[in-house]
């Protein structure tokens, strides 16, 4: 019997026959390359997949695989041919290509001749000599400027291309602003530079320049550069798009990086181990907020958490993100595809990526302390915190010994108590839940709700009930007061001397109601308000609240629930959503049960039972059990309230209050193995940190100690990634540079300098740039980008009117421009389109800048799966009316109108936007209501700023479009003047290309 081959492979890559046969030998050209690429990572001699090693091909026959001049007869052929839609091997990988069979067919046929002692053994992983990382050639010396042009030149002479002349003053200034700001110029400044560029057209261009690279609004423009890549965002992303309320001050910091013209070498290690490095440690830590800002599965850390398989890919998936940012941000290299085998095309081990994973191994994303504590404070706070986790543990731990225990004791009335409890709450819950107060974080808290109905009005009971929220599996019941009060008046405001109490329970625990109303007799009072002061509130999650769904009062005699859109007032709730507000206590919509009078007897009765043996359960030695744990908890509370509570940024930290399970590390490092195809579940050696040794001289091991320190760790890969031996690093940035001033990259892949990605179109230029920025002492970027933008190529126009001939007769040896003989025209970004509105219309706060992020949606759902519901934002809320850099970006629901013109998906880094045109764009634009509402504001400003129809239209086209409307716009313009009015003419000209696109 043939024998059963097992997989025969899945790793596709990076390896091919090694020996040098014959030429035209069959097998070594055309079946040696396909058995060593396809099956020899599976059937080697160190892994025999099916008992069989390839790496001497006398086996396959030996073995019975191949018959010899037969291959229709030949096990092989059959494994590897497609039967039933595919073929059984390879296993877990694509099957071979017809060509790959054929030659293996033709060669069993031809005899199956092999040369003397042929052995197939892998090979080395793809060599270095690429041209990303070849040392850098500085190149000539002398100024940036006139090197670059002169390079441009002469590849454009070698072409035969023929550049455009400079564009106008005009279209320079609209140009150079956006690029350096994000902003339009103001006709001031336009006319300003005009006048001066008559006079002295070089000093002109200098002094403007010099003007925007010192502005704050540099940073804002470049600062989103670096935020496209950086992926950042403010919600978690996944299925719990929670919010990241501490992400924003890592933008700040890349703001504030950008405007300092901070050295670019000490930006890149900050990012890696700021809070290790940086000489103003607060900074550094917010750095560090650049490994965390991609997106993280609550669910899996939280709720699930490292001890199941879920919870271990989440974290293998959490340290795949960091090892791909920071590689792929400041390094252009994709070491992410050596997770499952070597690099196919680039030298890169799956070693490498797995000692990388080893760098992040102690640390997590979390909120962490950045300023306003002291270094004492902080380690006070981490121990009491520790105390207060250790605590919780054990008092878990006891509840859940002691539920177990009655549990059994309560198992004959369970059952029938499930029953009826599930059918008690079979009617589905409104979505209007009801009143819910703000968060305590001790029970003791006093909060009150009351219902005034205005007048006094006989009243002869009063109801509470119950709210219903699945909240932590609490159900019904959920936010009840554990002890409360209810008082009335028939004054105005209810006072201590004039309130008359109804109801107390607050010396003792009231059980909770569940689905069915709390009763209160009134006897035929006359009532105006109604209160319900809670002296203790329900526990949620460590927390305490008090919530109420209803609450009723029933007028004497009818029996009319007179409370029905009464006023309520409380002493705080959480802001009103689609779930909660003070209006949904009176608004007779509530959780009801679905029992009859009888089972909702029974139901009572049973309840009741299962206290008691909860009760007879409690022990004295229990309760003071429980009491010492709430003493203790409470007394390290207390104490945490003397210490600041400082300011959080979401970073990555190794000390954090734990969550759920998720728990922090505590500066121990995480054992990081090296995994068969990527498979936790086939863990290999132990893993110590280290990279790529991808050019002469760079480590590949950073430590030779399994109990490490993750910061030595993270040290020395920030080390590694921006030493001045590192090639990569200098050209990333320099293409960046190049990208962000000309509106396209010399390496149109910035995040890929590999194999797989494009070459350079002006390789000279690239290593100049990197030279340059690496030599100098400052490393400065706004110096780079100042003589980026005082060259030819970046002045010269995008389209000459009498030169088209030139311009067809270009186009036809260089369509896309790599020789830079034209300026490339572009259209604005989405931030760059919502910011000139508001400046245009005079609605811009310029001067709003930093701090936490404003909303231009509302929170829908806000406890569990949010919901970011953009059409309820108010477009005139002055919150929003900031630059767009500081809006509060989502990851599952992102800005509707900014997405459709192209804005960068912060859940992966964006070396390069989409730049489409459709004609949803053209629809968002003319139909966003911020557009609509900033057109309203727009035409004010025109009507108090200008005092005819000429003086209108020519206003609106400057501020929007920088320029006078030509004659071929200026009639068209005036007649939807005439006729719709100032506020369409300027919703027509904020949606004009002339606005949209920058020449």
């Amino acid at each position: 019997m043939r024998p059963k081959l097992m997989p025969l492979l899945t790793c596709l890559f990076a390896i091919v026959a090694g020996q040098v046969a014959d030429a035209d030998d069959p097998f070594v050209d055309s079946v040696a390359p396909v058995l060593a690429r396809r099956c020899l990572s599976c059937h080697n001699d160190q892994k025999t997949g099916g008992g069989l090693s390839m790496v001497d091909p006398q086996r396959l026959i030996d073995g019975g695989y191949v018959e010899v001049s037969e291959a229709e007869s030949s096990h092989l052929v059959e494994l590897i041919s497609p039967s039933d839609g595919r073929a059984e091997m390879p296993k877990d990988s694509d099957p071979l290509t017809a060509e790959e069979i054929t030659a293996i067919r033709a060669w069993i046929d031809a005899g199956a001749i092999l040369p003397p002692d042929y052995q197939i053994q892998p090979l080395k992983i793809a060599d270095r000599q690429w041209w990303s990382l070849e040392p850098i050639v500085a190149g000539a010396e002398g100024t940036l400027r006139t090197i670059v042009d002169e390079r441009i030149d002469a590849n454009l002479a070698r072409q035969g291309l023929n550049p455009l002349p400079p564009a106008d003053p005009v279209t320079l200034i609209r140009r150079v602003t956006y690029d350096l700001s994000g902003l339009p110029p103001t006709p001031q400044q336009v006319d300003a530079f005009v006048a001066q560029s008559r006079i002295d057209s070089t000093k002109a261009w200098r002094d403007l320049v010099d003007r925007l690279l010192a502005a704050p609004e540099f940073g804002e423009k470049w600062g989103q550069h670096w935020l496209d890549i950086a992926r950042y965002a403010e919600t978690h992303g996944y299925d719990k798009d929670q919010p990241r309320n501490n992400a924003w001050p890592y933008r700040d910091y890349v703001i504030k990086s950008f405007n300092s013209d901070k050295p670019f070498g000490q930006f890149a290690r900050e990012q890696i181990a700021g809070d290790v490095l940086a000489d103003d440690p607060s900074e550094g830590i917010v750095a560090t907020g650049f490994l965390s800002a991609g997106p993280w599965d609550l669910i899996a850390h939280v709720e699930v958490g490292e001890g199941k398989l879920d919870g271990r890919i989440a974290k293998h998936l959490d340290r795949d993100e960091m090892a791909a940012a920071v590689f792929n941000v400041f390094q252009s290299t994709t070491i992410q595809c050596a997770q499952c085998h070597n690099h196919k095309f680039d030298p890169i081990e799956s070693e490498d990526y797995y000692r990388v994973h080893a760098v992040f191994a102690g640390v997590d994303r979390a909120n962490r302390v950045y300023a306003g504590l002291s270094s004492d404070q902080q380690r006070q706070k981490q121990a009491l915190e520790h105390q207060r986790d250790a605590i919780t543990r054990e008092r878990d731990e006891a509840k859940k010994a002691f539920e177990q225990k009655v549990a059994k004791q309560a198992a004959a009335i369970d059952p029938q108590l499930d029953a009826l409890t599930q059918r008690a709450n079979q009617f589905p819950p409104p979505p209007q839940h009801g009143f819910h107060s703000q968060i305590a974080a001790r029970a003791d808290v006093v909060k009150w709700v009351e219902v005034d109905l205005g007048t006094p009005k006989p009243i002869d009971r009063i109801e509470l009930v119950a709210c219903y929220d699945d909240f932590n599996n609490i159900g019904a019941g959920f936010g009840f007061p554990v002890r409360f009060k209810v008082d009335v008046t028939a004054e105005a405001t209810l006072t201590d001397q004039n309130a008359v109490t109804l109801f107390d329970h607050t010396a003792d625990d009231f059980a909770n109601p569940e689905a069915s109303p709390v009763n209160i007799e009134v006897g035929n009072q006359a009532v105006r308000i109604v209160r319900v002061t809670a002296t203790k509130l329900a526990e949620r999650r460590n927390d305490f609240i008090l919530a109420l769904g209803e609450l009723r009062v029933l007028q004497n005699g009818d029996g009319t629930n007179v409370a029905v859109g009464a006023e309520v007032n409380a002493s705080d709730q959480i802001p009103p959503n689609a779930r909660w507000s003070a209006g949904f206590l009176v608004d007779e919509t509530y959780h009801r049960q679905s029992l009859d009078e009888a089972e909702a007897k029974q139901w009572k009765q049973l309840r009741e039972q299962r206290r008691a043996i909860v009760a007879a359960a409690t022990t004295p030695e229990y309760q003071q059990q429980i009491e010492q744990w709430k003493e203790r908890l409470a007394a390290i509370e207390q104490e945490l309230k003397t210490i600041p509570a400082g300011q959080f940024v979401y970073a990555v930290a190794t000390d954090f209050p734990k969550q759920g399970k998720f728990v922090p590390t505590e500066g121990a490092v995480r054992a990081i193995h090296f995994l068969h195809r990527g498979d936790l579940q086939a863990p290999g050696a132990r893993m110590l940190p280290g990279a790529p040794e991808l050019w002469p001289g760079g480590p590949s091991r950073f430590v030779d100690d399994e109990s490490y320190d993750e910061a030595e760790a993270r040290t020395a890969l920030a080390h590694y990634v921006t030493g001045n031996d590192n090639p990569l690093i200098w050209r990333s940035i320099a293409n960046r540079i190049w990208q962000w001033t000309f509106g396209k990259p010399l390496v149109g892949t910035p995040n890929d300098f590999g194999r797989m990605g494009m070459l350079p179109t002006h390789p000279e230029i690239l290593d100049l740039l990197a030279a340059r920025l690496r030599d100098d002492p400052d490393q400065s970027i706004k110096s780079i980008v100042r003589e980026l933008v005082a060259t030819k190529a970046y002045r010269r126009a995008s389209f000459v009117d009498d030169l088209q001939e030139v311009t067809r007769t270009n186009l036809t040896i260089d369509a896309s421009n790599d020789g830079l003989w034209r300026f490339n025209r572009r259209r604005l970004t989405a931030e760059e389109f919502r910011d000139s509105v508001l400046a245009v219309s005079g609605t811009l706060r310029t001067g709003d800048r930093g701090g936490p992020s404003f909303k231009d949606f509302v929170i829908e759902r806000p406890q569990h799966s949010p919901h970011y519901e953009y059409d309820l934002h108010d477009p005139n809320d002055p919150a929003s009316h900031r630059r767009t850099i500081y809006r509060f970006v989502v990851r599952s629901q992102p800005q509707p109108m900014l997405t459709t013109l192209d804005c960068a998906d912060p859940s992966i880094s964006i070396a390069r936007r989409d730049e489409s045109t459709t004609a949803l764009q053209a629809l968002a634009q003319w139909n966003n209501r911020l557009v609509e509402a900033m057109s309203k504001r727009f035409s004010s400003r025109l009507s108090a700023e200008t005092t005819t129809d000429d003086e209108a239209i020519r206003l609106a086209c400057r501020l929007a479009w920088g320029r006078d409307a030509n004659e071929t716009e200026r009639g068209p313009l005036t007649e939807l003047l005439t006729e719709h009015g100032l506020e369409t003419l300027c919703r027509v000209v904020l949606n004009a290309s002339a606005m949209m696109y920058l020449d």
